[in-house]
């Protein structure tokens, strides 16, 4: 019995060791999906530094990401052995050696389109691609060229944004509407996603996971706004996300032929997002169409009452936790998915 208890030690800890070589760092870009608390050091009111998020984080204290504790790239970079959680990059708190194995240049509220962070004042994301040039520029410094160009190499860099574009920006105010279709509007954002993934290759990028969108439609304030529906899940919404992630999955695809050396993967949660809405108990859940602390306002900062008397007790049997965003739970469950059925390949 010692001898198989040793063996199977020796087997994670190699897995642990192998999932190192070949992913030894995440770089994260996007939304407040993916955001650890970038927006904390911006002038937004796109935050979430206030109780009651964070209450399941370690410490049990907010951190800028929008949910209850960890979120999906935190989840990621555990299974592949890296850390426990990926920090945000503009938190003074951390350096460049706290950046070498994982660092998230996302902001809450963004999108592709230039036009939706300026709804909430928040960092486009050519923005983030700056502060990604700068973090190679210390990388630089500190491990020296050769290192740091393998380090990038090695890296797995992770994309997820797009919900924005469309229920904060096109559907949401003027401008876009009126110059766009929804299809052309779709074109429009995959052709600003391929632009940046050409410009990640270009600095060294190899590994990529490019990100799909949810079932929007879904969301628990997309649903308290559908009256006619009777509250269910917004089927056009669902049908744009649906449409846009095949346009991800052409791209992906076509870059995979283009671009020598590239591993990019398309992350779609949308599947599993919608398979745990539909079927919560399977996954241990209870309420989906309402979130734990929403009070359905808007998406960002005050999407969370600052009282947490108004949020529930158990966000655990809860799908959401705020009127946009899942909860701890959730997050690790579509985080297993991916691990398992797209980022697989990375572990090899």
């Amino acid at each position: 019995m010692e001898v198989q208890v040793i063996i199977l030690c020796s087997v994670l800890l190699a897995w642990v060791s192998v999932a190192r070589a070949k992913v030894g760092a995440m770089v994260v870009f996007g939304d407040s999906s993916v955001d650890a608390g970038n927006n904390n050091y911006i002038a937004t009111v796109a935050r979430s530094n206030f109780e009651p998020y964070g209450r399941d984080f370690e410490g049990a204290k907010p951190t800028g990401r929008f949910s209850n504790g960890r979120i999906a790239t935190d989840f990621l970079a555990e299974a592949f052995g890296i850390k426990p959680y990926v920090p945000p990059y503009l938190d003074p708190r951390h350096n460049i050696s706290h950046f070498l194995t994982g660092v998230t240049f996302a902001s809450a509220a963004t999108g592709y389109d230039n036009a939706t962070s300026d709804v909430l004042s928040v960092i486009p994301l050519w923005k983030q691609l700056e502060y990604y040039k700068g973090y190679q520029k210390k990388l630089r410094v500190y491990l020296g060229e050769s290192r740091a160009h393998e380090t990038i190499a090695k890296a797995l860099h992770i994309i997820s944004l797009g919900t924005n574009d469309f229920l904060e920006n096109y559907y949401a105010i003027p401008g876009r509407a009126s110059q766009y279709t929804p299809r052309e509007y779709q074109n429009f954002l995959a052709g600003i996603a391929e632009n940046f993934i050409h410009k990640l290759y270009a600095l060294g990028a190899r590994k990529i996971s490019l990100g799909g969108l949810p079932p929007m439609g879904c969301l628990p304030l997309e649903r308290t706004t559908n009256f006619v529906g009777g509250n269910d899940c917004v089927p056009s919404y669902n049908n744009i996300a649906l449409e846009f992630n095949a346009k991800l999955t052409k791209l992906t695809t076509r870059l995979n032929k283009d671009l020598p050396g590239i591993r990019l993967v398309f992350s779609n949660p949308y599947d599993i997002m919608l398979q745990i809405i539909k079927k919560p108990a399977q996954y241990g859940f209870q309420v989906t169409s309402m979130a734990c602390c929403a009070t359905g306002m808007f998406e960002m900062g005050y999407a969370c009452s600052r009282a947490s008397s108004f949020s529930c007790i158990d966000a655990s049997k809860y799908v959401f936790w705020d009127s946009f965003h899942p909860t701890e739970k959730t997050n690790g469950i579509i985080a297993k998915y991916l691990v398992k059925n797209v980022l697989a390949p990375f572990l090899h």
